[in-house]
């Protein structure tokens, strides 16, 4: 009797973004799709390139894996977003939906990641990871957005497992890396320790020369999105519908986190980064404001 190995899955195919100077203008030169991913590229009003990710489903189900990878050629600019919430559906026998970014960011270059919230249906699996490499002078804004659920249904941390990594590294060298897990089946989600009556997170991943006044306005950007202290004795955190950390983890790196009982109480915060965005040096308008 022969023994045979178990057959392997295959390795999905990568999904290919690439960016380039074309008249003046960053221009997407190469654009690849692979189901269940879609790419698409609305015109800009400014010097920027914008790329979109969609599905035909709206959502990843079970087992879906979306690898892409990006390259930004040097002084471009890039807004990846995307067309609306990722919805991860119910996983069927333990699959798990799955994103993998791999990015190149070239000398002078500016990439911003600002997708909607990831949503994770009820007893869902997903894991995503980025991975990101910034030459000198290259400019990073990553943003990572989770909703606990179909909230409107009063869904609320009913999802089997999440798994989120970034990574960025600048000229070769590790600057980030933040990975989070949470399972909800062995972790009380309404724990002080954890999100407690808050059903919506957003981290804003900032990364990139100091020296580069670009970085300049979107760093002053994030400072200015934080809380006011408090000097009450006894201040009660929970009675606020939103709570904001921002913090200068490292020379050049900046990190900010909210946490939000809906959407609506982040938007203002939102719409705060988007103008920012708009500054000339950046992308010249608000990338999001046709979106709404």
């Amino acid at each position: 009797m022969t023994n045979q190995r178990p057959a392997t899955k295959a390795a999905p195919e990568w999904s290919e973004i690439e960016v380039a100077n074309v008249r003046e203008k960053s221009a997407l030169i190469t654009c690849k799709n692979i189901q269940p991913l879609k790419l698409l590229n609305p015109g800009s009003p400014a010097v920027g390139c914008h790329v979109v990710l969609s599905s035909y489903g709206g959502g990843m189900v079970a087992g879906d894996q979306i690898w892409l990878r990006v390259h930004c050629h040097a002084d471009t600019r890039l807004l990846l977003s995307t067309q609306a919430n990722t919805k991860i559906f119910r996983s069927v026998d333990g699959a798990v939906a799955e994103q993998i970014i791999e990015g190149e960011l070239a000398e002078n270059g500016l990439a911003v990641v600002f997708p909607d919230p990831v949503v994770l249906q009820e007893k869902s699996r997903y894991r995503q990871v980025q991975h990101w490499n910034l030459a000198p002078g290259a400019l990073l804004l990553v943003a990572d957005w989770l909703h606990s659920g179909r909230m409107d249904s009063g869904e609320k941390f009913a999802f089997n497992s999440f798994y989120s990594e970034l990574k960025v590294s600048r000229a070769g060298r590790l600057v980030v890396l933040d990975r989070f897990v949470f399972n909800p089946d062995e972790h009380i989600a309404t724990s002080p320790a954890n999100f407690e009556q808050y059903q919506t997170v957003l981290s804003m991943y900032l990364v990139g020369d100091p020296t580069d006044p670009r970085f300049g306005i979107l760093s002053q950007a994030l400072m200015a999105l934080k809380m006011p202290e408090s000097i009450e004795l006894h201040f009660q955190m929970t009675a606020k519908d939103y709570l904001v950390s921002v913090s200068k983890v490292k020379e050049g790196v900046y990190l900010a986190r909210a946490l939000a009982k809906s959407r609506l109480e982040l938007q203002p915060l939102i719409e705060q980064v988007m103008q920012a965005l708009a500054a000339p040096d950046l992308f010249g308008y608000n990338p999001l404001k046709r979106k709404y």
